[in-house]
């Protein structure tokens, strides 16, 4: 039976998949402008992503500056999570707005990206904030969302790409 619930409810579970790879590719990109940033300004290419495990260790985690299981794997996983969360609602955010092309992709990616950092560094609490500020400057953080926004269009454009392939094969006479 096919209730309008469900149907949302399938909405959200193919926007989740879909975010499997768009959020991979925004964690990836973002955590090598962190890398690079990071050694750059803060001399250490693993002390922002560190800086994520904060929730966790507390304001010990600001000071990790070599790579560590405790802080960097903690920070990347807590990273990696919230960038796959930020993908499913991008996610589906473009499939309600029916956005196809890639310029509509990139466009609702750039926002998606400023909503993400808006939201992580004026609405949560300081605890639950991302920690990269600690070793990044303003415009080295706008370099994390920007990697942050491109990891996101690229997943969506593939994701999109892939279905209209198949779509193509399986409509094959």
């Amino acid at each position: 039976m096919n209730t309008p619930t469900s149907h949302g409810t399938e909405r959200w579970i193919e926007a989740g998949r879909r975010a499997l790879l768009s959020g991979t590719l925004a964690s990836a990109l973002s955590t090598g402008a962190l890398a690079l940033l990071g050694r750059r300004e803060a001399g250490s290419s693993v002390a922002p992503t560190n800086a994520t495990s904060h929730w966790l260790w507390g304001d010990a985690a600001f000071d990790a500056r070599e790579a560590s299981l405790r802080h960097t794997g903690v920070g990347y996983a807590t990273h990696h999570l919230s960038a796959v969360f930020w993908a499913t609602l991008y996610e589906r955010w473009l499939d309600e707005a029916g956005h196809r092309s890639a310029a509509e992709i990139a466009r609702d990616a750039a926002l998606m990206a400023v909503l993400a950092s808006i939201v992580d560094y004026e609405l949560t609490p300081r605890r639950l904030r991302p920690g990269f500020e600690q070793h990044l400057s303003r415009p080295a953080l706008c370099g994390v969302f920007a990697a942050f926004g491109a990891g996101l269009a690229l997943g969506a454009y593939m994701n999109r790409r892939h279905e209209r392939r198949m779509d193509d094969l399986l409509s094959f006479p």
